[in-house]
């Protein structure tokens, strides 16, 4: 198979189906806008194959479930309305990933002040891919019909990221910066 096919050379690219859309089409930036946080993601899991520590493999574990989940989600939004979804968000995904911030943040100690995004190289990474999510979420409003699973799930993932990167950052003594701390 090739990769490359000419076809989007004009400014225009192939929703799920064929339909022919601008490549600024707001459904074109939510799955892009996925796209690029899932490779942050993948950044961040990068970062954390060398290092040890307990709850890595579950967190590995973790990270790819939300990893393929964005996926689907990126394919949701990239389907034109009033056609079939193939594999479609709901609310069962939503409820797992708020067990897993809970479970997650009860290891984690109390935050006071807001932190700077940065600390460990992993934890950076996932801050990076909140606030691409979040861009995902914004956009994803603009789209008419969109699936409500998804724009929670988007809601909830960056709450998530948020999460993982504290818990990375403690694990891996990636030292976090309150807001007014020099």
């Amino acid at each position: 198979m090739r990769i490359y096919t000419r076809s989007g050379d004009k400014g225009t690219t192939s929703l799920v189906y064929g339909v022919r859309v601008a490549k600024n089409d707001p459904r074109v930036e939510a799955y892009g806008t996925c796209d690029e946080a899932n490779s942050y993601i993948g950044l961040a899991t990068s970062f954390l194959q060398k290092e040890k520590f307990a709850e890595k493999d579950q967190l590995l574990y973790i990270f790819h479930k939300v990893q393929t989940i964005l996926f689907h989600v990126g394919a949701e939004l990239s389907t034109p309305e009033g056609k079939e979804v193939k594999w479609k968000l709901e609310e069962a995904h939503i409820k797992e990933l708020e067990e897993t911030i809970d479970q997650l943040d009860s290891n984690l100690s109390t935050l006071n002040n807001f932190i700077l995004p940065g600390g460990h190289p992993a934890g950076a990474s996932l801050h990076v891919a909140r606030t691409i999510v979040r861009r995902a979420e914004r956009t994803a409003t603009s789209i008419e019909q969109v699936n409500p699973f998804v724009l929670a799930y988007l809601n909830r993932l960056s709450d998530f990221l948020f999460v993982a990167a504290r818990f990375v950052n403690e694990k891996l003594n990636g030292k976090e910066k309150n807001l007014h701390e020099e």
